[in-house]
C-alpha cells in the first residue's frame, strides 16, 4: 500500500513532517479539507456579488495602496499582478527539502478553510510536491511581516504558468512543465494572491527543516563529548542521576543520562583518578548541553503551532459572514523564538571546541597536539583554530535579527519581524556545527588511541571501529581538510 498523508486531516507534527520529508511521501488533499476550502471559496464569490464596502486586498489595492478601490471585472487581473510584482526574492536557491515543505505546509494552512482559495490551487501544490516539481526560490527578500512575500511569489509564480522550477535535475521552463503534464495555468480568483503570498510558510519550513537537524544533533554532541571525556581521563561523578535530580531541568537529566549510556562499561571512566575535577567543558557537559535541549524542545512547541495556524489576511469566516484584516501573517513569534534557538545551538558548539582545546594541551598524559612526535609534527594545532574560527562566527550570527526592524510600503507596514533572516542564520549555524563537532570527532578518537590498551564502552568502541574505515589514525602529518569532510560526511550517518 502506498505511503500517503491526507493533508487536513489533523494537525501536523514535526514527527510527520520528518517521515514526510525523509520517506518521499505522497500528499492527498482529505475530504475533510476539500469541504472547508470550498465552502469558504463559495461564500466569499458569493460576498463579493454583493460586496460595496471596501475589502483589504480583495477589492482594493495592497500595502499602503489599501485605498484605491479595484473593480469587480479587475479582481482576478489583481491577484496575478500581486504574485507577479511581488516575486522578488534574490540571493541563493533555497535547498530542494525547504521548498517541499513550503508546499506542504501552505496546502496544509489553506486546508484550514479560512484563505477563500480554490480547490484546484491547493491541489496543484499538492501536484507539484508529489512529482518534485520545485519552484525555484531564492533566500532573501522576507522582511517577515506581511508573511514572506517575496519568496512565497516566486514559489507560487508556477502555479499561474510563469517562473522557472527545478525537476529532474533540471531548471525548467514553468509552461514546458505544464505542457508535459497536460496541466492548465491556475486562474486566480479574488483574494487567492494574498493568500498565497500571505503566509510564514517560508520562516515556518527553514524552522521545521532546523528543528529536525537540531534535534538530531543535540544527541549527536552527547555522544562526541563522552567520546572527548573518556579520552580526556574524565570523571563520570558530575553524570550522576542523583545530582540532576535535584536540579531537574529535563534537557540536563536527559543529557546526563545519555553520557552513562554512551559510557556504560568503559574500563577507562571507571578507574581511579587522580584528579578530583575536570574543566567546565567537561564537568558540565549536562548543564549546558542541557538547555540547549530544553531551548529546541520550546522551539520546537512555537513551530507546531504556527505551522497548524493561519496565517494570511484577510481572514474568512463563512460561518459568523464576516472578512477580518488583522496581523497574523507577522512573523514576530518566529523570530523571536528563532534567534534564542541560534544561541543555543552556538553554545553547542562553543563548548565542543573547549573540549577539543583541553585535548590538545598535552595534560593527563596525551601528547601535545595528539601527536607522538610534536615539533616535526604540528599535529592536531590547526584543527582547533579551525573550530575556534568557526565558533566566532556562529557567535556573530546569534545576533537578534529580531531585534531589527525597517519601515517598508511606504510606511504601511512600519514594524516587521526580520523572521526570515533569523530563520536562514540557523541554517548556518547548524552547518557549522557538522565542522565543530567533526573537529571534536577527529580529537576525541585521536586521543583514545593514546590509552590502549584500554578500552572505552563497547558502543564507542564499535563507532571508532567505524570510524577508522573512514578516517585513520593520524601518526604524522597530513592534509587535515579531506579527513574533516570525511568526518562530517560520517556523522552524518549516524543514528542514535
Amino acid at each position: 500500500m502506498k505511503n500517503i498523508y491526507y493533508i487536513g486531516k489533523a494537525d501536523l507534527t514535526i514527527e510527520d513532517l520528518e517521515w514526510i520529508i525523509t520517506n518521499n511521501i505522497q500528499l492527498e488533499l482529505s475530504d475533510e479539507a476539500k469541504e472547508r476550502i470550498q465552502k469558504c471559496r463559495t461564500y466569499l464569490d458569493e460576498k463579493m456579488e454583493r460586496a460595496e464596502a471596501p475589502i483589504y486586498g480583495i477589492n482594493t489595492g495592497f500595502g499602503s495602496l489599501c485605498d484605491r478601490s479595484i473593480s469587480k471585472g479587475d479582481l482576478s487581473a489583481l491577484q496575478e499582478n500581486l504574485v507577479m510584482s511581488h516575486a522578488c526574492s534574490v540571493g541563493d536557491e533555497v535547498n530542494p527539502t525547504i521548498i517541499k515543505l513550503m508546499l506542504l505546509l501552505k496546502a496544509h494552512a489553506l486546508s484550514k478553510g479560512y484563505s477563500g482559495v480554490q480547490v484546484a490551487t491547493v491541489q496543484r501544490m499538492i501536484d507539484f510536491f508529489n512529482n518534485d516539481i520545485l519552484p525555484i526560490v531564492y533566500d532573501k527578500g522576507s522582511l517577515g511581516a506581511s508573511g514572506d512575500l517575496a519568496p512565497l511569489a516566486n514559489l507560487f509564480l508556477p502555479l499561474i504558468g510563469i517562473g522557472e522550477v527545478n525537476y529532474k535535475g533540471e531548471k525548467r521552463d514553468t509552461q514546458s512543465i505544464l505542457n508535459e503534464f497536460g496541466w492548465k495555468p491556475i486562474k486566480l480568483q479574488s483574494k487567492e494572491g494574498l493568500a498565497l503570498l500571505n503566509g510564514t510558510q517560508f520562516m515556518s519550513a527553514h524552522g521545521v527543516f532546523a528543528i529536525i537537524k537540531a534535534q538530531h544533533i543535540s544527541k549527536r554532541a552527547d555522544l562526541i563529548a563522552s567520546i572527548s571525556l573518556d579520552a580526556f581521563d574524565g570523571l563520570i561523578n558530575p553524570f550522576d542521576e542523583k545530582l540532576h535530580l535535584i536540579r531537574p531541568h529535563n534537557g540536563q537529566i536527559e543529557t546526563s543520562k545519555n553520557v552513562r549510556k554512551f559510557l556504560d562499561g568503559s574500563e577507562m571512566i571507571q578507574r581511579d583518578k587522580k584528579h578530583v575535577q575536570d574543566p567546565y567543558s567537561f564537568r558540565c557537559i549536562p548543564q549546558v548541553h542541557g538547555a540547549s535541549k530544553d531551548a529546541i524542545d520550546y522551539v520546537r512547541s512555537v513551530l507546531v503551532t504556527e505551522i497548524n495556524s493561519v496565517t494570511d489576511n484577510p481572514t474568512v469566516f463563512p460561518d459568523e459572514d464576516e472578512i477580518i484584516s488583522g496581523g497574523n501573517f507577522h512573523g514576530q513569534p518566529l523570530a523571536i523564538t528563532f534567534d534564542f534557538l541560534a544561541i543555543a545551538l552556538a553554545e553547542l558548539g562553543n563548548i565542543s571546541e573547549r573540549r577539543t582545546a583541553q585535548l590538545i594541551l598535552g595534560n593527563r598524559g596525551l601528547p601535545e597536539f595528539l601527536v607522538a612526535n610534536s615539533g616535526l609534527n604540528s599535529g592536531f594545532m590547526i584543527p582547533q583554530y579551525a573550530a575556534a574560527s568557526i565558533v566566532s562566527q556562529n557567535k556573530m550570527y546569534c545576533y537578534a535579527a529580531s531585534s531589527d526592524s525597517i519601515v517598508s510600503s511606504n510606511g504601511q507596514e512600519d514594524h516587521v519581524s526580520m523572521g526570515a533572516t533569523a530563520a536562514i542564520k540557523l541554517l548556518k549555524i547548524l552547518d557549522n556545527l557538522d565542522l565543530i563537532f567533526a573537529i571534536e570527532l577527529m580529537n576525541g578518537t585521536q586521543a583514545l588511541e593514546f590509552r590502549r590498551p584500554m578500552k572505552s564502552s563497547p558502543f564507542i568502541e564499535k563507532l571508532v571501529e567505524d570510524y577508522r574505515k573512514v578516517v585513520p589514525f593520524i601518526e604524522k602529518d597530513i592534509v587535515m581538510h579531506k579527513e574533516i569532510e570525511k568526518s562530517v560526511a560520517f556523522l552524518n550517518q549516524v543514528q542514535l
